[in-house]
């Protein structure tokens, strides 16, 4: 069986994308090579980490990376996760199918470290949530 490759998409790959990253890996299994990537890549965020890590998924290993670093490779599917992604998404070889789920940006919210995680943890739900709705579909 091929599995089919899916590329996530955000501004950073440090929150969202690479939480997505993680979550689709974990619920998907062996049915899909799940690869996120940033078009202005920083640094994985320490509250993605902790906020998956509560999960019992691991995405510490995980790096911020640039779209192009997978610009000429052929993806089955390109998820955006958010609006400014969406808007640089480059064109992808072969026969792509592009999807926009736009998700709040947990990064951008300000207050103390238990709010910030709550936040982390929040949008962690909705991708996961998203993303089991997309593979039950399947």
């Amino acid at each position: 069986m091929t599995r089919r490759r899916v590329l996530i998409l955000c501004t950073g790959n440090s929150a969202r994308s690479q939480m997505a990253e993680g979550l689709w890996r974990h619920h998907a299994g062996d049915r899909f090579e799940v690869f996120s990537a940033g078009t202005h890549p920083s640094a994985v965020r320490p509250e993605a980490v902790a906020a998956m890590g509560e999960l019992g998924i691991d995405i510490s290993h995980q790096r911020s990376k640039s779209v192009e670093e997978y610009s000429a490779q052929e993806f089955d599917l390109v998820i955006t996760v958010c609006d400014h992604a969406a808007a640089e998404c480059p064109v992808f070889p072969g026969k792509t199918q592009r999807m926009h789920w736009p998700f709040p940006d947990p990064a951008a919210v300000k207050g103390s470290p238990a709010e910030r995680l709550e936040a982390f943890r929040a949008v962690r739900d909705q991708i996961r949530k998203r993303i089991r709705e997309f593979l039950e579909a399947k």
